[in-house]
Formats: structure tokens, C-alpha cells, sequence
């Protein structure tokens, strides 16, 4: 997925597994961040990750 867009329906999948793994591994909000970012760096393969996406995914 080099350089793809992240459809609406992998935004939610990807926001979903990070709220719940925040809960399971209890980790810490200060990695949030870096720990989303890794998600979807990992999903997509794309290495710059958008920041409002970021934003989003780790939003209470």
C-alpha cells in the first residue's frame, strides 16, 4: 500500500484496534501517539503517517 490513502472503513478498523489495545496493554497516553503511528505505519507501509489521522485515531 506504498503511498495509498487510508479508505473510511480502514480509518475505523485502525481507530478501533488502537482504543482497544490502549485498554489491553494499558499504555501509557504519553506513547499514544507514537504507538498509533506505528499501527498504521505497519498496516499501510507508508512511513509518513497523516497527523490528522494520527490525531483522530488517538482522540478520546
Amino acid at each position: 500500500m506504498s503511498g495509498a490513502k487510508v479508505s473510511a472503513f480502514d480509518r475505523d478498523i485502525l481507530r478501533s484496534a488502537f482504543h482497544k489495545s490502549v485498554i489491553e496493554d494499558a499504555i501509557p497516553e504519553a506513547r499514544w501517539r507514537e504507538y498509533a503511528s506505528q499501527m498504521v505505519r505497519d498496516f499501510t507501509g507508508v512511513e509518513t503517517v497523516e497527523t490528522a489521522l494520527l490525531e483522530w485515531i488517538v482522540r478520546k
